[in-house]
């Protein structure tokens, strides 16, 4: 497991560059996001969502959220009618809360990603990092909290050392950006039946 300390607010072209090309290789790292540290590869990779399903201690059937870089992203993996273009953009303004939106999805990401489920979570991240790794990938990648299910979330790499057991492995890389000050995950909404909106995570 390797670490890449970074400082957020002056991210190098290197460094971006280097944490791209693991993501490309389909190697699973730890981020930091806008919420909370998370477990992330391509979403596109299934191999390496399944990794992450393992690393976890996670349901095979239990879907995974995604990043997105933009709305015209977003398009591409979900279906959205102008209805609910509005509301996401009125939603993920900068000045709000970090949030995750469920829509129904088109089927072109893994099975092992959306489980058996018909949506797909996904969140434009409020961070320049996610959003520059998102655009150079041109491809959403998965976020998931970085703890065992059903345990507390790590908020400091440092910890991360013997965190995981042996027998499922551990990040390929980590990208340590110091402890995390926020402690609190992403809001979730479910939009699948707009103009019914359902709040699942406040």
């Amino acid at each position: 497991m390797l670490s890449l300390k970074v400082n957020l607010k002056k991210i190098s072209e290197s460094e971006i560059k280097l944490i791209v090309n693991a993501l490309k290789n389909g190697q699973v790292l730890v981020l930091p996001t806008d919420t909370i540290y998370g477990l992330s590869c391509l979403a596109n990779n299934e191999q390496a969502i399944k990794r992450i399903k393992k690393l976890k201690g996670n349901d095979k059937n239990k879907p995974l959220s995604v990043l997105v870089s933009s709305i015209t992203m977003l398009k591409k993996y979900a279906y959205l009618s102008s209805a609910q273009e509005k509301e996401i953009k009125e939603i993920w303004n900068l000045k709000k809360r970090p949030t995750t939106i469920i829509l129904k999805h088109r089927g072109k990401l893994p099975v092992v990603l959306t489980g058996l489920s018909d949506g797909i979570a996904t969140r434009l991240p409020k961070l320049d990092f996610l959003i520059k790794i998102l655009e150079e990938l041109k491809s959403p990648i998965v976020s998931t909290s970085l703890n065992l299910t059903g345990e507390a979330v790590v908020d400091n790499p440092k910890d991360l050392i013997n965190y995981f057991p042996l027998s499922s492995g551990k990040p390929d890389l980590v990208v340590d950006a110091g402890k995390c000050s926020r402690h609190k995950a992403s809001q979730i909404i479910d939009l699948r039946d707009k103009p019914k909106l359902v709040i699942l995570r406040k």
